[in-house]
């Protein structure tokens, strides 16, 4: 660059373009030159990111600073082994494309318009579009904090928005007329067990996962609780044994005491037997000419149907396992018009209700 009569010296380390007003670093570090355009406005904004870009290639280890993108995406990997597999999965396929894009490639010389273009060349929707850049920022942030690259290249390339749609949820009559036609079926094994393991879906509002790992040490019916894992954030949280769940939860345990010869069933022993009733709940859907409902369509129909009874949404939320205050809730289902919204509704009239005092009276 200091050959080149189209860019002016006007500091240490600092150039710049007369014709376009870009400002340019020069530095030498440990023999190599580096050039980097500042994206500066003015000399003084150029000045403080001379530093700054100083700072960041002063803290790269000379030796680690040559690491390929393939070693980048094996201590990546190596990284996420305590994850859930079915998320190890998804994030490995990932980084197989990846390799594939800079197989060889030395970390710090992948630009941010190449993410961009990679990201770009496939045909998928924004939650697919998310995931991969979520993985490809996170493999390249390992290298900014092991001090192995400067910056992060992939920092300022955002998410694209998620569509909202509002999904659909069975009526509670729905949701029992599945229940009452999985229960039915006289030649499936497991028919009872599927249609209490749905049931307890709907009624407690929670997911197969905690629903599968429930045992009889999490249920306590002196204090009227549940205690569960939400295996998605890890954390424990307590749910009422609602007046609309204790019948079932109270013949399961009398089904399981009598499993065991009259003993109380072992803390250990699972609430349910089966695990997941996918296929039972398709099936009775397909029998009652009904959406392709799934354990998470009656998940939904008890948090609508909690919000339409006036339900508190911070309280839904804790029986949720969310530590949000309900905003979640909110987002999701705005389109849900509680019973006490609707009472409160009408009394917005013309009319000029008799308990109401004008404000110029009391004036």
């Amino acid at each position: 660059m200091g050959t080149n009569q189209s860019f002016e010296k006007v500091g240490e380390c600092l150039y710049r373009n007369p014709s376009s007003g870009s400002y340019y670093a020069l530095l030498k570090i440990r023999g190599k030159q580096i050039k980097q355009k500042l994206k500066a406005h003015d000399l003084a904004e150029a000045r403080r990111k001379l530093r700054d870009f100083k700072s960041d290639q002063a803290r790269i280890d000379p030796e680690a600073g040559r690491i390929t993108v393939d070693a980048l995406c094996d201590k990546f990997t190596a990284a996420m082994s305590s994850q859930a597999p079915k998320t190890i999965k998804r994030k490995g396929d990932i980084i197989k494309r990846i390799r594939a894009k800079w197989e060889g490639v030395q970390a710090r010389a992948v630009k941010k318009s190449e993410i961009l273009t990679w990201l770009a060349s496939f045909k998928f929707g924004p939650p697919s579009y998310n995931l991969h850049l979520q993985t490809v920022r996170a493999v390249f942030r390992l290298a900014v904090d092991d001090r192995m690259i400067a910056s992060n290249p992939v920092d300022g390339i955002k998410q694209k928005k998620l569509d909202k749609p509002i999904r659909q949820t069975p009526t509670l009559t729905e949701f029992q007329s599945v229940v009452d036609s999985i229960r039915a079926q006289k030649f499936a094994d497991t028919a009872k067990e599927s249609a209490d393991y749905v049931e307890f879906l709907g009624l407690a509002g929670l997911g197969q996962a905690e629903a599968s790992a429930l045992s009889w040490r999490d249920v306590s019916f002196e204090r009227d609780q549940i205690i569960v894992l939400r295996h998605k954030t890890r954390q424990g949280f307590a749910v009422p044994i609602f007046p609309q769940l204790r019948p079932l939860l109270e013949r399961r345990y009398a089904q399981s005491q009598a499993a065991n010869e009259g003993k109380p069933p072992s803390p250990e022993a699972k609430v349910f037997s089966v695990a997941n009733a996918k296929k039972a709940i398709e099936s009775a859907c397909d029998r009652l000419n009904l959406p392709a409902y799934t354990s998470r369509s009656f998940r939904r129909t008890f948090i609508t149907t909690a919000i339409e009874r006036g339900v508190d949404v911070k309280v839904i939320a804790q029986w949720q396992g969310h530590r949000d205050g309900g905003k979640l809730i909110l987002d999701t289902y705005s389109h849900v018009r509680p019973a006490h919204s609707e009472q409160m509704a009408k009394l917005m009239t013309m009319e000029k209700p008799s308990n109401v005092i004008p404000m110029e009276s009391v004036a």
